[in-house]
């Protein structure tokens, strides 16, 4: 696959999704938990090629309805869960200027909880957890002893410490509580993680909490719904895609990095490219592709989450 990449770096291809179709539209590019090495390769390349700005001028600018106020080849980096290696990596976004978002599940921060995807030991796929519904899978975690406010010796996420440090210069948003899929809990259960994550960042950490990151990248319109209810203004998903000014605040694009070491995998994914040929080719890397994308003559996919 290494090779494959290199490929398509190298063929100018990536070049052009770069300079060409991604030029006058807004991308998100989306991280989890990269190391330093990763990070300083990664974000050196990003910020000689694209003009990467915060989630919050976005916002500002489509709610004043002028997107000329953004820079050719907009970019913004977001990070999801809220892993405690974000720490780690925070002097180097600093100093090149990253504004980042990090998405935190507000039951993780702050503890030694762990992520239950990070703890699966049922035997069965992560994949497959996901597709059930909230409360069968927490019964087959638990069968397999985990439980979601379970304390173990280590911890895997930010401290109150280190998010007050990264704050100032850090956009700190919310992720759920203990990151559930959202579509496969009843209405209750939704509700409760939606709005409990954004009351408890915004009391505990003095955050200003507008914007949701769907965990797993799953959302119903019962799940905009209820974000809308409790007052946030934006959501992003996992669906590929570049976002222009008609793309939903709710339903906003996002390219997955996979928190790849390998440059010549990141240039090519940062660019829309890959996720381009995984449509192309009728594979499903994500739910929502549009023609936001470059036009095709191949047939359109259904793709599912």
């Amino acid at each position: 696959m290494k090779l494959v990449f290199k490929i398509l770096r190298y063929s100018g291809l990536a070049f052009l999704f770069r300079e060409g179709f991604q030029r006058n539209r807004l991308s998100i590019l989306m991280f989890h938990d990269i190391d330093q090495k990763t990070a300083k390769q990664s974000f050196e390349y990003l910020t000689r090629h694209y003009n990467i700005i915060s989630l919050q001028t976005y916002l500002e600018a489509r709610q004043s309805g002028d997107l000329s106020r953004l820079p050719k080849k907009a970019l913004i980096i977001t990070f999801d869960d809220g892993h405690k290696q974000n720490y780690q990596i925070y002097p180097i976004l600093q100093s090149l200027g990253v504004p980042a978002t990090i998405f935190l599940c507000s039951g993780i921060v702050d503890t030694h909880r762990h992520y239950w995807f990070k703890e699966n030991k049922t035997g069965l796929s992560t994949d497959s957890l996901k597709k059930i519904s909230h409360q069968e899978r927490l019964q087959k975690l638990a069968v397999a002893g985990f439980q979601p406010e379970k304390e173990y010796e280590d911890r895997q996420a930010l401290t109150k410490e280190e998010i007050e440090e990264m704050k100032t210069a850090i956009d700190f948003q919310a992720h759920t509580v203990f990151h559930p899929c959202l579509p496969t809990c009843t209405r209750a259960e939704a509700k409760w993680e939606i709005d409990t994550s954004k009351q408890d960042l915004e009391t505990k950490y003095d955050l200003d909490i507008r914007a949701f990151a769907y965990p797993n990248g799953d959302y119903s319109d019962r799940d905009i719904d209820l974000l809308k209810e409790a007052g946030f203004q934006l959501a992003v998903t996992v669906d590929h895609g570049y976002n222009t000014s008609d793309t939903d605040l709710f339903r906003l694009k996002r390219l997955s990095s996979n928190d790849t070491s390998n440059m010549d995998e990141l240039i090519v994914k940062a660019s829309g490219l890959w996720g381009f040929i995984k449509k192309l080719s009728g594979k499903k890397p994500g739910q929502g592709w549009t023609n936001e994308f470059p036009k095709t003559t191949a047939p359109r996919v259904s793709i599912n989450k």
